[in-house]
């Protein structure tokens, strides 16, 4: 006697059910890809907006004043008199202009605004003291802080 094997049914649909991984695969790809391209047409605007006395930002988190561009590289200050060349890529983003600095703020008119304001003129450290914390020196309340105990090392028999 023989057996034969015979062949089983279809699950049916076997094109579709391969269709749609690569459906997906390809949809994913597109995404990152727009993603991708929207980034660089962001930072391409960036360096396009570089003007001199424009505040940035670079990639590895410098901030300094534009004082020159040229085709690749960007002159900026990052202090008074210490000039730095950085490629334009180097620009990581714009620091927007503030409206109103610290300086031109609007004077305390009120009687109560003025007194804060001058206690806590008062109450600011000198500028040639250093605060070293648990240095011993007196706190407020006027104790000394004790120094910090280090656990034993070792017990004892």
């Amino acid at each position: 006697m023989q057996l034969l094997a015979a062949p089983m049914a279809g699950s049916g649909g076997g094109g579709i059910t391969l269709l749609i991984p690569l459906i997906l695969i390809v949809g994913m790809i597109w995404f990152m890809s727009r993603t991708q391209r929207k980034q660089r047409e962001k930072q391409a605007q960036t360096v396009a907006s570089l003007a001199p006395g424009t505040k940035v930002i670079t990639t590895s988190g410098m901030v300094g004043i534009v004082e020159d561009t040229d085709d690749e590289y960007v002159t900026l200050e990052i202090s008074d008199g210490v000039l730095i060349q950085v490629v334009k890529a180097a620009v990581g983003r714009i620091i927007p202009d503030e409206d109103v600095t610290p300086d031109e703020a609007e004077p305390a008119t009120d009687e109560a605004e003025a007194a804060v304001a001058t206690d806590v003129a008062v109450d600011e450290p000198a500028k040639d003291t250093v605060d070293v914390p648990d240095a011993g020196r007196d706190k407020a309340d006027g104790k000394v802080q004790d120094a910090p105990k280090l656990p034993p090392t070792h017990t004892e028999n």
